[in-house]
């Protein structure tokens, strides 16, 4: 039974957030801290995630992911609610009736600390969480609930171009120098998001208007997986203006934003300074990896990379770990995450071992020709 709890983690950290808001003053940064830690050194400590299991009750897995979609909005409409001077009554009302609390006096305990924390876990949790479980459904192209659910997960963070440009552009592409997504080594980890972020859009265009005019259909359609995409954006935006006046529209936009620049920086973590010879397969020397067990169940077993580029089609469970003939990261994903965001320059320093380790056992003599620094 623990195989199939385990992947109900990353929800409960959601509504441990949840109620760390709304106990006040100082918790939200205490669970900050206590979360970076705990996965930090968990990641480093517990045993090593490589045990293929098998699962009797799949639907079970789903369903970890369908309830994050209203786990998310709840979190993410409090998290804007505490920077928001026009709440509306009712919405006082029922935090009151649920927790007895004035939430009044709990946004006024905090102080630019916790406020700050709010935000910074509001996208580590329910950012990273999202757009990852929002990506397992993008791949899920025959199931429309699946694919219904998971485009109202990238909604939150404005990613609906994601579903179109990582499924159609970044499979085939990964490793090349025309995939936004892959990171040559050296580069900026800023710099990197923002072209990301924008040669992404350009692209997701691009696919969709090609995909448009093979139906002969024209730019406004109800078709256009993008207009309809950025549809359900505008719609969650207005519910948040309307709510929680121009204040909590731009914590949105925000928190939308950070939930952005941390897929990125976790794009950048999982394709490092790797190459490919073009017009070869993607191997599994191809992307980063990890069996670090928290950020395993953290991510729905996106850690297991190179396994995923082998074969999209796998749901997160299906996923095998990766022990051989794959390149490994040091530290677990969230380790990483907050060294390329915060250290870069540490980050560059510990994976330029790990580079010089592939260059030397995983690349081809035509891959090492392509190696080179920005």
């Amino acid at each position: 039974m623990l195989k199939y709890i385990k992947y109900f983690f990353p929800l409960s950290l959601v509504y441990i957030l949840i109620l760390s808001i709304l106990n006040g003053e100082n918790y939200p940064t205490y669970f900050a801290i206590l979360f970076s830690f705990f996965f930090i050194t968990g990641d480093y400590f517990i045993s090593r995630d490589k045990k293929v299991q098998l699962y009797s009750f799949p639907k079970f897995l789903d369903l970890s992911i369908y309830l994050a979609l209203p786990s998310l909005f709840l979190l993410i409409f409090l998290s804007v609610s505490v920077f928001s001077a026009n709440n509306p009554q009712w919405y006082y009302n029922i935090i009151k009736n649920i927790t007895g609390a004035d939430f009044i006096n709990i946004k006024n305990s905090f102080n630019y600390i916790d406020k700050f924390s709010i935000i910074f876990m509001t996208v580590i949790i329910g950012g990273s969480m999202g757009i990852t479980a929002g990506h397992e459904m993008a791949h899920r192209k025959k199931n429309r609930f699946d694919t219904f659910v998971g485009n109202w997960l990238l909604a939150l963070s404005f990613d609906c171009n994601f579903a179109i440009e990582h499924v159609y552009g970044h499979h085939k592409n990964v490793c090349l120098p025309e995939d936004p997504a892959s990171a040559k080594r050296g580069e900026n980890i800023y710099l990197f998001i923002l072209k990301a972020i924008t040669r992404e859009h350009i692209l997701g265009w691009k696919f969709e208007l090609k995909r448009l005019n093979l139906k002969k259909l024209n730019f406004f359609n109800i078709q256009n997986r993008i207009i309809r995409g950025y549809s359900r954006s505008i719609l969650i935006s207005f519910l948040f203006f309307y709510f929680f006046g121009i204040m909590g529209l731009f914590t949105f936009f925000l928190i939308a934003f950070l939930s952005k620049v941390a897929l990125e920086s976790i794009n950048y973590i999982e394709h490092y300074g790797l190459v490919r010879e073009r017009g070869k397969p993607v191997r599994m020397r191809h992307s980063w990896n990890s069996n670090h067990f928290l950020s395993s169940i953290y991510l729905y077993n996106v850690t297991r990379h190179s396994d995923h580029h082998r074969n999209s089609s796998l749901k997160f469970w299906e996923l095998s770990p990766i022990d051989k003939n794959a390149p490994m990261l040091p530290y677990g994903y969230l380790t990483m995450l907050y060294l390329v965001l915060f250290f870069p320059f540490l980050y560059k320093k510990i994976m330029k071992i790990e580079l010089e380790n592939w260059d030397k056992n995983y690349a081809n003599e035509i891959e090492r020709k392509l190696i080179k620094y920005v």
